[in-house]
C-alpha cells in the first residue's frame, strides 16, 4: 500500500511539475509579468528587469525536477528541492489569497487560470504528496543505474527545457492561450453575447447620524426602501462604492480602449477595419527595440504607399513621450494609446506586429521574425 502511494505521488507530482513548467515556458514573458506583480507586492521592484530571466529559470527548474522525479535520479536531492519549492509556493499562494494581493498566481499561465484560493488548495495537495515522497525517498530506485547516463539525461533535459523557454521568448508562444490569438475575431470577444447577463452590482452608501454619530453601510435599494433619505439626521459620508453581488458573463477582452492623444475613442474604427491593417504594438517605448522599430517603419511606408495599408502604433506611454519617440525615429505610422495590460496580451514582444482584417487577427509576429514587405505582399496584399 505504501509503495502504491509513493508511486502515485511520484507520477502525479512529476507530471504536474513538467506540465506546469512547460505551460509557463511556452509564455515566459507572460510569466515574467506575473512575477513583477509579486515583486511589487513584496517591494522587490529592483528585480523587475530580471523577471523574464527568472521566469525562464524557474520553468526550467520545474521541468527538470519533474523529469528527475519520474526517472528516480538523485532521489534525496530531488526530494529536498521539491519540498523547499512547494513550501515557498504554498506560502506565496496563501499570502496572495489571504491578503488579495495578486488575483491569479499564474501557476499554469493563461492556459488554466486559477483563483488564489484554488492555487493555494492545489499547493496544499502537492505539499502532502511531496511529503510522502520526501519521507519515502530511500525507496526510490533510478530507472538507469549508471551515473554517466543519469548525468547525460539530466544535462539534455536541462538544455531542452532552457532552450524551449528561450525560443518562445524570442519568437512567440507556440500555443497562444490569450484572446488575441491568430484567427480570433476581436469585436465578438469584446461584447456580452445575447442571453448572457453582465455582472450585477449594488451601490453602497456609508451613512452617519449627525446627532448620535452612529455609522452604518446601506445598499441603494435599502436606502430607498427604508426612506432613510427623508431623515435629515442621516447624511452620506464619502463617495458611494460598487459591490459585486452576482458574477455575470465576462468578455474575454474587457479592457481594450484605444484613443488618440486627445482622448477620442478609435477602438471600433481600428479593430473593425474591413481592410488589411498593420498594428505595431510597443507598450513601453522606453524599452522597445529601436532597430526593430526602424524596420517596421520601412515596412509601414512600403505597405501604405503601394497597397494603401493602414499602419498604426499602439503604446501605453504618454503623448509627450510618443511625440518625442516619433521625432527621434521619424515614425511614419499613426500613433494611438491604450493601457499596457491589453497591449502586453496582444503580442508577447516589444515591439510586436498584428496583421488584422475585418476584426480578425490574420497573423502576428515577434519583432525577431517579422516577414519582409515582399513576403507580406505575396502572401496577403497581392491577393
Amino acid at each position: 500500500m505504501q509503495n502504491l502511494l509513493l508511486r502515485f505521488s511520484r507520477f502525479f507530482v512529476g507530471a504536474l511539475f513538467i506540465f506546469s513548467g512547460l505551460i509557463k515556458a511556452n509564455d515566459p514573458l507572460g510569466f515574467g509579468y506575473k512575477l513583477q506583480e509579486y515583486f511589487e507586492v513584496f517591494h522587490l521592484n529592483f528585480l523587475n528587469g530580471m523577471a523574464t530571466g527568472i521566469a525562464i529559470l524557474l520553468c526550467t527548474l520545474e521541468i527538470v525536477l519533474g523529469v528527475l522525479l519520474l526517472l528516480g535520479f538523485w532521489s534525496k536531492k530531488v526530494a529536498w528541492g521539491l519540498l523547499l519549492l512547494i513550501i515557498f509556493f504554498t506560502l506565496l499562494t496563501f499570502i496572495s489569497a489571504a491578503f488579495k494581493v495578486v488575483t491569479s498566481c499564474g501557476c499554469f499561465g493563461d492556459a488554466i487560470p486559477l483563483t488564489p484560493w484554488q492555487s493555494f488548495s492545489k499547493d496544499l495537495i502537492l505539499l502532502v504528496l511531496i511529503i510522502v515522497i520526501f519521507l519515502k525517498k530511500e525507496l526510490i530506485s533510478p530507472l538507469f543505474k549508471k551515473e554517466n547516463t543519469q548525468r547525460n539525461i539530466a544535462i539534455a533535459v536541462t538544455a531542452v527545457s532552457l532552450g524551449f523557454g528561450l525560443y518562445t521568448y524570442n519568437v512567440l508562444p507556440i500555443i497562444d492561450f490569450l484572446p488575441y490569438k491568430v484567427g480570433a475575431h476581436l469585436p465578438s470577444l469584446m461584447v456580452i453575447p445575447p442571453g448572457e447577463k453582465p455582472d450585477e452590482f449594488e451601490i453602497m452608501y456609508h451613512l452617519q447620524n449627525k446627532k448620535t454619530k452612529e455609522e452604518k453601510d446601506m445598499s441603494d435599494k435599502d436606502y430607498l426602501k427604508t426612506e432613510i433619505w427623508k431623515d435629515n439626521n442621516w447624511e452620506i459620508i464619502g463617495e458611494p462604492t460598487k459591490k459585486l453581488i452576482k458574477k455575470g458573463f465576462e468578455p474575454k477582452i474587457k479592457d481594450l480602449n484605444i484613443t488618440d492623444a486627445s482622448g477620442t475613442d478609435y477602438t471600433k474604427e481600428l479593430i473593425e477595419n474591413p481592410y488589411y491593417n498593420l498594428i505595431f504594438v510597443a507598450y513601453d517605448l522606453h524599452n522597445t527595440n529601436e532597430a526593430a522599430i526602424g524596420k517596421l517603419n520601412a515596412l509601414a511606408l512600403n505597405a501604405t504607399q503601394q497597397f494603401n495599408i493602414r499602419t498604426v502604433l499602439l503604446t501605453s506611454n504618454s503623448a509627450q513621450d510618443a511625440q518625442a519617440f516619433i521625432k527621434k525615429n521619424n515614425l511614419f505610422s499613426e500613433v494611438f494609446f491604450a493601457d499596457a495590460v491589453p497591449l502586453k496580451s496582444m503580442v508577447r514582444a516589444n515591439p510586436g506586429v498584428l496583421l488584422m482584417k475585418n476584426g480578425v487577427v490574420i497573423n502576428k509576429w515577434h519583432f525577431h521574425n517579422v516577414p519582409t514587405f515582399d513576403q507580406l505582399s505575396r502572401k496577403y496584399f497581392d491577393k
